[in-house]
This record gives structure tokens, C-alpha cells and sequence, in this order.
């Protein structure tokens, strides 16, 4: 039986990543993979620009000003946001500015207008400012050259606000990847369909291909008739010819329709390994198919979701070429109390807030999906454990 860990790292080494690349407009670069790094080509703010309404001026013209003693300077115009003069402001001078509107060159400050009487051809200053207050200065937020983009991160919506402010309209993207999604089981039904005693509605297929969706994959969602070795062998050779990897669910234990360890035999895959020892998703099953992962997880739907989780989240960053980092690990303390002993280990459906985690529910069974609604993080439980008290440091697995 393999460890959560030496599972892990067997997958990601036969993990090729997807060679592809295309360039995308900015608009449609949210959350794919950046091909290379993208670099500022100007500076932003590309001049110096007043964060405020007020007067740009010479800060020694009103060093000693006061309510008492103002210091009078004339005004040689005004600037808004998007004003394309250029103004010359001598000593004694200041212009009139707007919040966004460029700032002189020769001038060392601008002070708001609540400290002057707002004159328009000659004003007074109510207040000294110091030299370089209250400017924005070029390249402030973002200077010419610098990097915002790393290759192999995936885009935000912060990265494309700040492409767009440098003028950016096209980004190179890593090719999406491919997943073909196969949910077996003689017993599911599709939502719409009369449910008929023995029956269940199909929840893996819809939880996974949204989860695919938000990961940034191109999910191809297969189906078959029926749940029988070669036909379903069949079904995903021919889902391999379009598709980066394979991901299935069901069909992975002992019983006897549990039939993916004929299934992989029947296609020609190589099987990598089978069983994982971790609670849910003990009997997980993979292999290797013309160079292409199957990761064939446990049929019931928490421990599908949380394999999904511990597993084809991090191959599928892989394949895409994203280097961000996934299954994060921190600490928290738990608050309320888990009775039961851990054997083996366990993962269990928690939510993190603040340092504390709480768990999402009392019904801990891999068949239950209900409770991964609010949940952001695993607790993960060691082998060998036992109860667990409120108060305890606990290992999370965010998700």
C-alpha cells in the first residue's frame, strides 16, 4: 500500500507536462498558465501625477505659511486628469491641479485645496508641505522592467488589472489540459431523470467537472452503457486519442463490479499502483496509458472529491505548467473534539478560520457530500492516533 506522499510523487514523475502554446487576449487570460514571464514596458504611473485636488508648487515658496501668515503665490493655470499641457511653474508660481492630473517636473510638492482659498488666479496657502509630499510618483506602482507575470503562474484577475494598466492586450498561455471524466456505476442516474427504487443521482460527475472547470481544465465528461470491463476499456482508448490524462470513478475495491483492474489490463495500461493508505479513498487505482496518467479514484463521493484534491490537483498544475504552489500545509487549533481513534491515517472535512479549525460535520463517512459545503481544508490525521481534544494542534491541508 502506498503512502499519500509516495503515491504523489509517482504520479507527478510520469506527469508530462502539455507542450502546447497559444496567445490569448488579455480578457480571456483569466486563470490559465503564463508560457513566459511578462515584463512592465512602462513605468505606471508613466508621470509624475497628483493623488489629490490642490496646487503644485515649489515647497520653499510656502515653508513658514500659516492661517496668520499665508503664503500668496500666482496661479498659471489648471490641470485636470488627462490634461496633455506641459506647464512650466517658476518660483512663486503654482498650477491648479486635479486628482490624476500630471505634475511639473520643477515641482516638489502639491498641497490639497482644503489648506488654500482655492484662488484661481492668485492663491493662498494655509500651510507649509514638505518636499515630495502628496506626488505620485512615475513608475510609483509599477516601474518599467519589472516582472508581473512569472512563467508557470497562473492568471488572476490582480495580474490582468495591472497588464491592461500597462497597455497589455495579448499574453502567452501554456495550451490548456485535457481531462476525459468517466463516473461509473450501473446504479447512477442523471439529474432529471425519474429516480427509481435501487437508483441514486449522479454527484461525482457534476462536483468534478465544475471542480475541473475552476482548475482551468478542459473537461471532455464521457459516458457508457455499462459497467463492463472491455466496453469501458473501449470508451477510454478512445477518450486517450484527444486527452492529457484520465480521470474515472467507481469500479476500484473488491467486489464484483469493481472491474478497472480488468479495465486497465484490457486497454494495454500500465498499472502503477493500487491502494493508497489514507482514509477515504483507500483503493484508489492507477496506471499508465501511451504515456498518458489514468487516475481511477474511489466511487464514493467524499473520497472522490478529496482524492481529486490530494491528487489530480497537483498532476494536473503539472501538466499545465503551472508552478504556483498547491496542497499547502499549515497548523491550526482545533476547536470542538473528534472521538474516534485513527488507525490508519485519516482526512477529515474542516473549516479554517483565523488559526482555528472547526469541523464541517458530524458525518465523517466517504459517502457523505454534503458536509464539503464550507469546508476550505483537510484535517489530516496520523496514523496511530488518538482522540482528538478541543484545543489541539492539528496539520490542515488547505484546499
Amino acid at each position: 500500500m502506498e503512502t499519500l506522499e509516495s503515491a504523489l510523487s509517482c504520479l507527478l514523475d510520469h506527469a508530462v507536462p502539455v507542450a502546447g502554446r497559444q496567445s490569448v487576449a488579455l480578457a480571456d487570460a483569466l486563470g490559465r498558465v503564463a508560457a513566459r514571464d511578462i515584463a512592465s514596458p512602462i513605468d505606471v504611473p508613466p508621470f509624475d501625477r497628483s493623488p489629490l485636488d490642490g496646487y503644485a508648487l515649489h515647497s520653499q515658496d510656502i515653508a513658514g505659511a500659516s492661517r496668520e501668515e499665508p503664503a500668496v503665490l500666482r496661479v498659471i493655470g489648471e490641470a485636470c486628469a488627462g490634461c496633455g499641457t506641459r506647464f512650466h511653474v517658476a518660483r512663486g508660481e503654482a498650477l491648479r491641479v486635479m486628482t490624476g492630473a500630471p505634475v511639473p517636473p520643477e515641482c516638489d510638492c502639491v498641497i490639497r485645496q482644503e489648506d488654500t482659498d482655492e484662488g484661481m488666479e492668485q492663491v493662498r496657502m494655509y500651510a507649509p508641505v514638505g518636499s515630495g509630499k502628496n506626488i505620485c510618483r512615475a513608475g510609483e506602482d509599477v516601474p518599467c522592467g519589472a516582472c508581473i507575470v512569472r512563467k508557470g503562474e497562473r492568471i488572476t484577475s490582480a495580474h490582468i488589472g495591472v497588464l491592461s494598466s500597462l497597455g497589455v492586450t495579448q499574453v502567452q498561455v501554456y495550451a490548456r489540459v485535457r481531462a476525459a471524466l468517466l463516473c461509473t456505476g450501473d446504479e447512477l442516474l442523471e439529474p432529471g431523470q425519474a429516480l427509481t427504487y435501487g437508483k441514486i443521482y449522479d454527484a461525482n460527475r457534476a462536483v468534478l467537472t465544475a471542480r475541473l472547470a475552476e482548475l482551468g481544465v478542459q473537461a471532455h465528461v464521457l459516458s457508457s452503457e455499462r459497467d463492463e470491463a472491455q466496453h469501458v476499456a473501449d470508451v477510454l482508448r478512445e477518450a486517450a486519442k484527444d486527452a492529457d490524462i484520465l480521470i474515472t470513478t467507481g469500479g476500484v475495491s473488491v467486489g464484483k463490479k469493481d472491474i478497472f483492474h480488468a479495465v486497465l489490463p484490457a486497454m494495454g495500461a500500465q498499472r502503477l499502483f493500487w491502494r493508497v493508505a489514507i482514509k477515504p479513498g483507500t483503493p484508489m487505482l492507477c496506471g499508465l496509458y501511451e504515456g498518458k496518467l489514468i487516475i481511477c479514484l474511489s466511487g464514493n463521493p467524499f473520497a472522490a472529491l478529496a482524492c481529486f484534491e490530494l491528487f489530480a490537483k497537483p498532476v494536473l498544475s503539472h501538466l499545465g505548467g503551472c508552478t504556483d504552489p498547491v496542497n499547502v500545509r499549515a497548523h491550526a487549533v482545533l476547536r470542538g473534539a473528534f472521538a474516534k481513534k485513527s488507525g490508519g491515517r485519516r482526512l477529515i472535512r474542516a473549516r479554517c478560520e483565523g488559526g482555528n479549525v472547526y469541523m464541517t460535520g458530524d458525518n465523517h463517512s466517504s459517502g457523505s457530500l454534503a458536509t464539503m459545503i464550507g469546508c476550505n481544508c483537510l484535517i489530516d490525521i496520523p496514523a496511530g492516533s488518538g482522540a482528538l481534544s478541543d484545543g489541539d494542534q492539528v496539520e490542515i491541508l488547505l484546499l
